[in-house]
């Protein structure tokens, strides 16, 4: 068997308020998780959660990966929009251009994320969460493919986007440039395998496709996880169980 994508996780300064601020947003139930984690739960109970852990690490340019929330209408637009204003999101500029569809924010700690216009036929399979969009190669994108079993549905000027079978959420990579990376990022994929399967034939199977372990031994199975990188250095973690 191989790892399913349990959650996205953002390292944040407050977790539960940062929970309560997504939960707010897309109207879906949050949890208190263990310590000082927080998270909130997809509707429909089969979804991919998004979990909030505490970190500290000072931001530092823009993240690798955001949201891009789809809109049925546009006044469904708008009504997200100032949902998030009201929750405690901001108005940024990432380079958009006036005629624009999209509305680029901020949460309150700072994560960038847009409120897509309506039409966007790329997004119209997906959900509310229409895609966590990453700044990433197209080598990436076939790592995911294959790391996660997701078929490419996208896969053009080097350019790709996977989703699960089961549709949902697509996660999209933009090809070059890719900005380098500086630091933690803050955004990372949690995997976790069902129970029974095999870890450590797992985690071989992931280093076999492009994946790298952590040199400095953090998660290296003791409780039950293990800290790895995807061929771009992104973080993202293998649990043993779920």
């Amino acid at each position: 068997m191989t790892s399913q994508l349990f959650a996205i996780c953002f390292r944040a300064t407050r977790p539960s308020d940062l929970a309560r601020f997504w939960s707010g947003v897309l109207g879906w139930e949050a949890a208190d998780g263990p310590g000082e984690d927080a998270a909130v739960l997809p509707p429909d109970g089969a979804g991919i959660r998004i979990r909030f852990l505490p970190g500290q690490e000072p931001k530092t340019g823009q993240n690798r990966a955001h949201f891009d929330l789809t809109s049925a209408t546009p006044e469904d637009q708008r009504r997200t929009v100032t949902r998030a204003l009201e929750y405690g999101a901001h108005h940024i500029d990432v380079g958009q251009l006036p005629e624009d569809g999209h509305v680029v924010l901020a949460d309150p700690d700072g994560n960038e994320f847009c409120v897509i216009e309506p039409g966007n036929k790329f997004l119209a399979d997906t959900g509310f969460i229409g895609a966590l969009a990453c700044d990433g190669t197209q080598e990436v994108g076939y790592f995911w493919s294959e790391a996660l079993r997701w078929p490419l549905v996208w896969d053009q000027d080097e350019e790709t986007a996977i989703q699960s079978p089961d549709g949902g959420t697509k996660i999209t990579w933009g090809g070059p440039p890719v900005a380098p990376q500086t630091g933690t990022n803050r955004l990372f994929l949690e995997l976790a395998l069902p129970s029974g399967a095999d870890w450590q034939a797992e985690v071989g199977r992931l280093v076999s496709l492009g994946a790298t372990r952590s040199a400095t031994g953090e998660g290296d199975g003791e409780g039950g996880h293990v800290l790895m990188f995807d061929p771009d250095g992104n973080e993202f973690s293998v649990q043993r169980t779920r």
